[in-house]
Order: C-alpha cells, then sequence, then structure tokens
C-alpha cells in the first residue's frame, strides 16, 4: 500500500476514492437527470459530457482551492488522468449505456403481456428464471408501489448476479482488447483521440506555475465556451419563459418530393471536435453523410426497399443499407486487423514467452493477461448466451462476431474521427437474424436475443471507448510506475456506477412508477422496453427466410470500403478517407453532426492553408472551449432544473 500512496503516482489512495465518488455522482445523477428530470443527457454518445462536467469545476474550483491554500495538498497530473479516466468508463454505464435498458427490459415481458399479444404463451416460457426478477413486481416497478409498501430489493438480487457475471466478463473482454490495440493504434498508427483532448489540456495546465491552471487563463477558451454558454443558456430559460427568444440551432430541407430531408444543425462540441482531427477524415465524415442521403432518395424515389424484417435500430428503414454498412463495419474492423498484424504478432510472442514480442511494462495489463483474459471471458459469455436460451454454438459464434465488429468499428470511428454521436448500422441480433433468417432460429434463440437489447441495441456509448480513450490519457499524462493499478480502478468505477445508477432508477420507479418517467425513461419503460418482444414475437409467428439482396448489399458495402481503403494507402493524393462510410446510411442522430463537420473542415481548412500549423495551435484554445461550454452549461442547467422542478429542459448535445 506504501506504493500506492505515493505522491509522484497518479494511482493513490485518494484518486482511487474520488474518482469512485464521482463515478457515483454520475451513476446517480445522469440516472436521475435523463428519467425524472428529463434534461440534458450528459452522459449520452460518446462525449463523456458528464465527466467533463465534473472535472472542469474539480480542478477550476477545488484543486484551484488547493494550489492557493496549501500546494502539497492538490491533486498531481497523474492522480487527475486516474480521477478523469475512472469518470469516463462511468459514462458507459447509466441511461442507454446500459442501466436504462436493465431493469424496464427484465420485467416488461410481465407487464406488457396481454391476451392480444399471447406473449404469456410466446416470450415467457422460454425466459429462465434467473434470468428476470419476480414477475409479480412487474406491475408495481412500471406503476409504482401502493402508499406505505416497502421496496422488494431481494426480488433483484438473483438476476443482478447473474447479470453481473456477463457483464463483468464483458466490460473485461473490451479492456483486454483495447490494451492489445493501444500500442498499434496509439504509437504506430498515431490515431488523435479528440475526445480526450479537452481533459488532457486541463491536466497538462496543472504543470505551470502560479494558483491558476493555465487552460482556465486562456482569452481563446473562454470566447469559445462562452458562445455555448451563452446561446443554450437562452434556449434553456425560453424553456422557463416562453416571451424570452430562443435561439434555432437546427434546419429541415425536404428534398426528393418530401420523402428525405437534410438536416442543418449546430453542434458546438461536433465543430471542436472535428476541427481537431485530419482534414481527409473531416472530409469523408460530412460527403458520406450526403452521399447517403442521396442514396435514401434514389430508394425512395423509385421505390427499392426490402421486406426483411430489420429492427428500428441502426438503418430499421432501409434494411439494404444496413447490410451495406455493416458489411463496411467488417472491412474497417479486419483491415485495420491486418494493418496491425505485425504489432499482434509481436503480442502473441510476448504471450508465448519468445523472443522479439512487444514490451507491455507499460499497459495495464500484461499482453498475457490480456490475451489470456480475453479469451476467457469470450468463454464465460458464450456459456452464459447458451444458459440464456441460444442454443447452438454457430449461432453464439456468430452473435459474438458481429457484437466486436461493431464495438471495434465504433471504437475505431471514435478515437479517429471524433465522432461522438457514432452508431452501428445494424445491432449484432440483426445481424445473426438477417444473415441466416428467422427460420433458421428457435423461438428460445428469439427470446434471448431480445435479452441482447440491454447492452447491445442502443448503443450510444460503452466500455470499450471509455477505455480506449481513457488509455490514451493516462499514456499522455503518465500515472506512475505502477500503472497495472489503472485496472483496478476502471472495474471499481464500473461496479460503483451500476450499483448507483441502479438504485436511483429502481428506487425512482417503485416510488414513482418507471411508465411516469420524462425524457429518455419514458422511451425505456414504454417503447424501448416493449420493442424487442414485439420484434421477437413477429418473428416467431412469421419466420423468415434469409433475404439474398442482404447478402449482395454486404458484398457491396465490403468492397466499397475495401476500395477506399485501399487508395488511401497506396495514393498519398486520395482525399477522401473512409472512416465515415460505414455509419453514413444512420439517420437521427448521425446525419445531424454533417454541418457542424463541414463547418469545421471549413475552417481548418483555412486556417492551414493561410496560416499553417501555428495559427492551428493558436487558435486551438477556442474549439476546445466551444466543447467544453456545452457540457458545462448543460450540467448547469440540469441542477437547476431539479431545484425548479422543471421537466423536459434538454439543450442539445449532438
Amino acid at each position: 500500500m506504501s506504493e500506492l500512496n505515493e505522491s509522484t503516482s497518479g494511482l493513490t489512495l485518494r484518486a482511487f476514492l474520488v474518482g469512485a465518488l464521482l463515478s457515483a455522482c454520475i451513476g446517480a445523477g445522469t440516472c436521475y437527470g435523463a428519467n425524472v428530470v428529463g434534461g440534458s443527457l450528459i452522459s449520452v454518445n460518446f462525449t463523456t459530457g458528464a465527466a467533463l462536467f465534473l472535472f472542469f469545476f474539480f480542478v477550476g474550483g477545488v484543486n484551484s482551492l488547493l494550489r492557493i491554500f496549501h500546494r502539497p495538498s492538490a491533486f498531481t497530473g497523474g492522480e487527475l488522468a486516474t480521477i478523469y479516466v475512472m469518470m469516463m468508463v462511468a459514462c458507459a454505464i447509466p441511461t442507454v449505456g446500459l442501466m436504462g435498458y436493465l431493469p424496464p427490459l427484465l420485467t416488461a415481458p410481465f407487464y406488457y403481456a396481454t391476451p392480444e399479444n399471447d406473449w404469456a404463451t410466446i416470450i415467457q416460457p422460454h425466459i429462465p428464471s434467473w434470468l428476470v426478477p419476480d414477475p409479480s413486481t412487474a406491475k408495481a416497478f412500471f406503476e409504482g408501489l401502493p402508499k406505505g409498501a416497502s421496496i422488494p430489493w431481494q426480488v433483484w438480487i438473483l438476476p443482478l448476479l447473474a447479470w453481473s457475471v456477463f457483464l463483468l466478463a464483458l466490460y473485461f473482454a473490451m479492456i483486454c482488447m483495447m490494451v492489445i490495440l493501444r500500442k498499434q493504434w496509439m504509437d504506430n498508427e498515431r490515431l488523435i483521440y479528440p475526445i480526450v483532448q479537452v481533459p488532457l489540456d486541463i491536466i497538462k495546465g496543472e504543470d505551470t506555475p502560479g494558483y491558476i491552471n493555465s487552460f482556465f487563463k486562456s482569452k481563446l477558451m473562454w470566447v469559445g465556451f462562452l458562445i455555448p454558454f451563452v446561446i443554450q443558456s437562452l434556449n434553456a430559460l425560453h424553456n422557463y419563459y416562453a416571451y424570452l427568444p430562443g435561439i434555432q440551432l437546427s434546419y429541415y430541407l425536404p428534398i426528393f418530393r418530401n420523402t428525405m430531408s437534410i438536416p442543418f444543425f449546430l453542434s458546438f462540441p461536433t465543430i471542436g471536435f472535428a476541427y481537431l482531427i485530419n482534414l481527409d477524415i473531416a472530409f469523408g465524415l460530412w460527403f458520406f453523410s450526403l452521399f447517403a442521403v442521396l442514396e435514401k432518395g434514389l430508394f425512395n424515389i423509385i421505390g427499392f426497399h426490402s421486406t426483411e424484417q430489420s429492427s428500428i435500430y441502426g438503418v430499421g428503414d432501409y434494411p439494404y443499407l444496413a447490410h451495406q454498412g455493416m458489411g463496411a463495419m467488417i472491412v474497417l474492423v479486419l483491415f485495420g486487423l491486418w494493418v496491425g498484424r505485425k504489432h499482434l504478432q509481436g503480442v502473441w510472442r510476448t504471450v508465448l514467452g519468445k523472443d522479439g514480442g512487444e514490451d507491455d511494462s507499460g499497459e495495464i495489463l500484461s499482453y498475457r493477461g490480456a490475451v489470456l483474459g480475453l479469451l476467457g471471458m469470450l468463454v464465460v459469455m458464450a456459456f452464459w448466451l447458451w444458459l440464456s436460451g441460444l442454443s447452438s454454438w454457430w449461432i453464439i459464434v456468430l452473435f459474438l462476431f458481429g457484437t466486436f465488429v461493431i464495438y471495434l468499428g465504433l471504437t475505431r470511428i471514435v478515437v479517429q474521427g471524433g465522432v461522438a454521436v457514432a452508431r452501428s448500422p445494424m445491432i449484432a441480433s440483426d445481424f445473426v437474424i438477417l444473415s441466416v433468417g428467422s427460420t433458421a432460429l428457435g423461438s428460445a434463440d428469439l427470446v434471448s436475443l431480445a435479452f441482447t437489447y440491454i447492452w447491445s441495441a442502443d448503443i450510444s456509448t460503452f466500455v470499450m471507448a471509455s477505455s480506449a480513450n481513457g488509455l490514451k490519457l493516462a499514456s499522455d499524462v503518465g500515472i506512475g510506475k505502477r500503472k497495472r493499478l489503472l485496472f483496478w480502478a476502471m472495474l471499481l468505477s464500473i461496479a460503483v456506477t451500476l450499483g448507483a445508477s441502479f438504485w436511483v432508477l429502481t428506487r425512482e420507479s417503485y416510488l414513482h412508477g418507471g411508465i411516469n418517467f420524462v425524457g429518455q425513461g419514458g422511451w425505456s419503460f414504454d417503447a424501448g422496453a416493449r420493442y424487442p418482444f414485439e420484434y421477437v414475437s413477429r418473428a416467431i409467428r412469421t419466420p423468415a427466410e434469409t433475404d439474398v439482396g442482404g447478402w449482395i448489399f454486404t458484398g457491396v458495402g465490403a468492397s466499397i470500403m475495401g476500395l477506399l481503403m485501399a487508395a488511401g494507402r497506396r495514393f498519398l493524393w486520395w482525399p477522401l478517407h473512409p472512416l465515415g462510410y460505414p455509419i453514413s446510411v444512420i439517420g437521427y442522430p448521425v446525419l445531424t453532426v454533417w454541418c457542424s463537420v463541414f463547418l469545421a473542415w471549413l475552417c481548418k481548412l483555412f486556417v492551414m492553408k493561410y496560416g499553417g500549423p501555428r495559427l492551428f495551435r493558436k487558435s486551438r484554445p477556442f474549439f476546445l472551449g466551444l466543447i467544453a461550454g456545452q457540457f458545462v452549461v448543460a450540467g448547469i442547467w440540469l441542477i437547476i432544473d431539479h431545484f425548479t422542478g422543471m421537466i423536459g429542459n434538454q439543450l442539445g448535445l449532438t
């Protein structure tokens, strides 16, 4: 324990405690804010906005006071990095990251069962008893307990233990993958990791002399900060007092005989993130988004659509385009692994103890521990899925393949392109059902896949992306010799956040009724909770064969992606980076970022042409301020709304 408390290490006991406390605040606060207050969703998407909000005041307030009154007590850069990594991981748990769906979906097949939908016959017999709480408590969970009744916490013990096994295996596997790929992405390919640039600048600002962090002394940063702060405050006040003017940040232009529209949406964080990335990546992001609009419009005009039973997640209205995007995503992941094959071979040599392996002394896990941990967790996940109802090994393998292709692909897009609202064109359960047809699956298989929606459907954020960004932050800041303690800090954050968010959501559900929630909670307890079982019940009643057209479009997407990636590597002059192609087919919210990315691309193009790298570095604080200002103002108004009783005061965070 003595080494844990060394002042030169970021992995101190107080850093662990503060990180755990702030993670609990994120778990409880964002869950309460999303469901009860119905305010801004600051833990949704890959921005980890809740972490940035708390960190902004912790460093600018608490640590500044410590620097003034007793400088030796101030938190070091390594400690601040540890705290922020824990908070980033925490942001992946509440609301739509996991907890927004876990309790509602475990009770929905009983609460929403009616004689008309016949779920009592179609769905319920295929649900293992250990997977869900006592069905008799479902009504109280959705509608609230009678006055004076106590919350039946005991009915959740067994299902929570069962789900904890799977979720910890999933998160452990995600962290292991990021440990294995960290050096390839960070050192060999030098990806930018735009999401961590604001906290990174804040932490590095602590190295400056004086009482105030240099980040907070930047006038240009405050100019950028005040733009979203003022505009969004006016919009928040407009929701309180309708006679006050609001500022419209979006406009939709109808095209293709009003069958499609192009959104012009001004997102301050997106502008900030996109300004940090390479010009070719930014160009590809907005170009492919508009190209996908053209593709959908042509489909609408000529009436070319698939009859597949695709879910609403991903590109539900255009199943063929979902296949196209998934084919591109598969190539993105496999091509990336091929590019990093030399590094992966070195990792494998290290695992086997052979000469010529990769040095793993700077990793939070040894390569042997990461590889064996990954393989072990995949076995645990496969066994758990088999127990939950997936009957065949090939279904499990296909499902896990689709799952981790999606996670790895989206993580790559986030850390390289800074696309905070990235979504997958297809979810893993759809990948299985549409690939082989629902006729190849039994009723138990389909019901088991419905429960995977809890963690694999609306994947707007997840632990793998947070871990990747966290490892970048820890590497750039330096957290001392005992870096491998960071792994345990991340697990502690996951456990604390799971507990805090579950406690808040379950307590409020039993006290007030989950169907009475607003904002995200209104969706999670209503349509979001019903939809997975409605979807699989249709598949059970009317099984369908696989559509050959889907496989053709998968091949088309894979071929185009392969050609684009090959062109980018072969021709230095090639201007179109394919990173945005797999997600370009997504509608809301991915399509809404094109305008902001275009503005950032245009600004950076002008800056680099007439001012070069020097002007880019000088202008950078302004764009970091745009990012920070958005999440700080959103967090402040969330707190104000809680105390005033305001409901549904959401500020756009896309």
